[in-house]
């Protein structure tokens, strides 16, 4: 082989490396371009996606306490699904005592009521309510000589851990069911944000 042939055949190796490489390349792009075009067009034909709506659900509520069939005091507030509404009522009262009915101490009858929706659809709500109250009870005693005595008093407390309230509708829970007795009438609905 003379030297301009082994120079020639040289030269052909390595423009046929070259041209072997760029045929890669341009290969590469081609494919590379048709793989976003597909998936441009995937994307222009996809149905949007909406926002996703994470803010929690507020659950409008009323809270009735009822004893005997009267009803004493309201508990009323709106609260997001998954927080907690407490709020307290005072009710100091005062007795006449004794024989001469005279004035005694007072006392304050707190109720103090917490309220949590836990779940909430449009069919119904459903609440965990806890309550601790102080109560009085109906009949008051008296002396032995007939000398009136202030009622007693007495403590409540009483969980619900799912109360479900069906929209338009109220739900009763007894947390006494005589002398007095003591009911809790809620009312709940969703509202809207």
């Amino acid at each position: 082989m003379t030297r301009s042939t082994r120079i020639a055949a040289g030269f052909a190796g390595r423009l046929a490396r070259i041209s072997g490489t760029f045929a890669a390349l341009v290969l590469a792009s081609a494919l590379a371009a048709n793989q976003a075009a597909a998936a441009a067009d995937a994307a222009s034909s996809a149905p949007a996606a909406g926002p996703v709506d994470d803010t929690p659900t507020a659950v409008s509520w009323k809270l009735d306490v009822l004893r005997d069939g009267q009803p004493i005091d309201t508990f009323e507030a709106t609260t997001m699904v998954g927080q907690t509404f407490s709020d307290t009522h005072h009710h100091p009262m005062q007795h006449r005592v004794g024989c001469k009915d005279n004035p005694a101490g007072g006392i304050d009858l707190a109720r103090t009521v917490s309220v949590s929706p836990i779940a909430a659809d449009p069919g119904g709500v459903t609440l965990a309510v806890d309550a601790d109250e102080t109560i009085e009870d109906d009949a008051a005693p008296t002396t032995p000589e007939g000398c009136k005595l202030p009622p007693q008093p007495r403590r409540v407390n009483a969980s619900h851990p799912g109360l479900l309230v069906p929209i338009g509708q109220a739900a009763d829970w007894t947390l006494i069911d005589k002398n007095p007795a003591l009911v809790y009438r809620v009312h709940a609905s969703v509202t809207s944000h």
